[in-house]
């Protein structure tokens, strides 16, 4: 018969520690699995090839995201269910608005509002939940300062509602605070919960300065730095100089943590579109103050909107919904109607007219209005000349008529006229080209602003105006007429000749660049390339910054 054995004790003790060791050693292995560094290379790849070149293979293992030929490269890593232990991102990123390259045989780009879809969105949750620190190499991208602000019918809108002027100055400050959205918050609401997040206050290094300052950090760096979760003082203090800094990213403690929320109603992919009407509807409900500090987010998020869309019923119920709330409506058109900027007067005018609070007829008139109010206060300047011109680029003759039916335009004003000259007025187009050979600097500008909606098309007109640019006595003026003239890609040879004409009586370098830059932009083989080559050598100012637009010219009339 078959008897179980004890094993002695010591053999059972040397088992028991070999099955701890190899439980040990299979922990370590586990924990040693390769970090993933994701690349986002817009601009330079200089700082990813530094990291690819200092950082141990079997340690590290890199992703580039960017999928040069397909634009939806980002959303391709969250199908992928790619995760990231580390990110660095590469491009300019000045305005705030996208990370984008300068090179002119690339068009890649990657958009703030792509970032926090990611972010927020299950579809793609793990692409950044695991991240343990990002690298944000581009100017400003943890930059500080507010990108929007509660202007001045903020204010005024509270002290409507009742509150006083301490009180209203206050509420005024916390919504810039929460809805400023500087570069620096709108980054810590996309990278939620990651450790480190390493950017820049202002200006950035290119690659080619960044490159070797990395070389050096991975000289001295502890081994296993890289995606640690904490902050790098060697690496701060290299990059310290070019305003460098590491912050964390938003956590549900935070105070504004809130904010991320409301965004996320809108940009998750998750709820329906009858779901995200339903939660833009709260939004529009809240005090108007708010809405209009969440402005782009609205904006965004109607226009994603499209016909089909529309047609789904519960989507068509949650729009009715929205357009039968008449104390909403009454409430942010008043606000809309009292807005400091004009432009910002459009914006809200027209996300109005999407949400079916108003006719295309009641939109038009409501502009009528507004330009008629500021036309009356003196208060039309180049921004709203800028803004009629782009959004009513069809003629509107009858509009032009309705705003001299007011009787607040007052035709001795430059900035009247141009604009009864972007609805359509030819009186008032003519008398517009013709301050752009004015003696006043302003006149000029408000013409200049005109005709880069409305180029220049008749030629007898053409050459009215480069006579006059002739006969111009201020030289700042004249600069900036001849600036003008430079966009219009002149073909007319005799005001071409004109224009070859002023080079050797210019006093000025600026000027002879000026004019330089609008033979260079035409068909400058029509002027006898040889004789206008001596003339431009003869008379040409020495220019302290080398060579420029006036000796391309020279080269280019030499071989012509």
């Amino acid at each position: 018969m078959l008897r179980r054995t004890a094993l002695p004790r010591p053999l059972f003790g040397t088992a028991a520690a070999l099955l701890a060791c190899l439980a040990a050693a299979w922990s370590l292995d586990a924990s040693a699995a390769p970090k993933t560094v994701c690349t986002v290379t817009i601009n330079s790849s200089d700082e990813r090839d530094t990291f690819q070149r200092h950082l141990p293979r079997g340690e590290y293992r890199f992703e580039e995201l960017v999928q040069r030929g397909q634009p939806d490269w980002l959303a391709s890593a969250c199908r992928r269910g790619v995760t990231c232990d580390a990110l660095i991102i590469s491009g300019h990123f000045d305005d705030g608005t996208e990370f984008y390259t300068d090179r002119f045989d690339d068009k890649e780009f990657l958009t703030v509002h792509e970032m926090q879809q990611a972010s927020c969105s299950a579809s793609c949750s793990g692409l950044f939940s695991q991240l343990k620190e990002v690298y944000l190499f581009g100017c400003n991208t943890l930059k500080s300062e507010p990108r929007h602000v509660a202007s001045a019918e903020v204010a005024r809108s509270l002290l409507r509602s009742g509150h006083s002027q301490a009180d209203a100055e206050r509420l005024s400050t916390l919504l810039s605070e929460r809805y400023g959205q500087s570069n620096r918050d709108r980054l810590r609401h996309v990278f939620k919960d990651v450790p480190v997040l390493y950017g820049f206050s202002s200006k950035a290094p290119l690659g080619r300065t960044a490159g070797p300052l990395l070389e050096r950090y991975f000289q001295s760096a502890p081994a296993g730095e890289v995606a640690s979760g904490r902050a790098s003082p060697t690496l701060l203090n290299l990059f310290a100089p070019s305003s460098m800094i590491a912050v964390a990213g938003l956590s549900d403690a935070d105070p504004h943590a809130g904010l991320r929320g409301d965004m996320c109603g809108f940009a998750d992919d998750g709820p329906s579109d009858a779901r995200k009407l339903a939660f833009m509807h709260e939004v529009l409900q809240r005090d108007v103050t708010e809405v209009r500090m969440f402005l782009d987010h609205l904006e965004r998020y109607v226009a994603s909107i499209g016909p089909a869309q529309r047609l789904v019923p519960e989507v068509a119920a949650a729009l009715g919904a929205i357009e039968r709330d008449r104390g909403a409506r009454e409430h942010y058109l008043a606000f809309a109607r009292d807005a400091d900027e004009a432009a910002v007067h459009n914006r809200m005018m027209a996300l109005a007219r999407t949400l079916g609070w108003l006719s295309p007829a009641q939109e038009r008139s409501e502009f009528l209005r507004m330009i008629a109010d500021r036309m009356a206060r003196d208060s039309v300047g180049r921004n709203e000349v800028d803004l009629v011109c782009a959004t009513r680029q069809d003629p509107e003759p009858g509009l032009a008529r309705q705003l001299l039916a007011t009787g607040a335009v007052q035709p001795g004003k430059v900035t009247h006229a141009a604009v009864l000259a972007c609805l359509g007025s030819a009186q008032a187009h003519e008398r517009t080209v013709h301050a752009l050979t004015s003696s006043r600097d302003e006149d000029v500008a408000i013409a200049q602003v005109y005709l880069r909606h409305r180029p220049l098309a008749d030629v007898a007109e053409l050459r009215a105006v480069t006579s006059g640019i002739g006969r111009m006595t201020a030289g700042d003026a004249q600069l900036r007429a001849l600036e003008t003239l430079a966009r219009q890609r002149l073909a007319d040879p005799q005001s071409l000749q004109e224009i070859a004409r002023l080079f050797p009586l210019a006093r000025t370098l600026e000027l002879q660049r000026a004019i330089a830059g609008i033979l260079i932009r035409s068909d400058y083989r029509t002027l006898a390339p040889a004789d206008l080559a001596r003339t431009l050598h003869e008379h040409r100012l020495k220019s302290p910054d080398g060579k420029d637009v006036i000796d391309m010219l020279i080269r280019l009339l030499q071989s012509a």
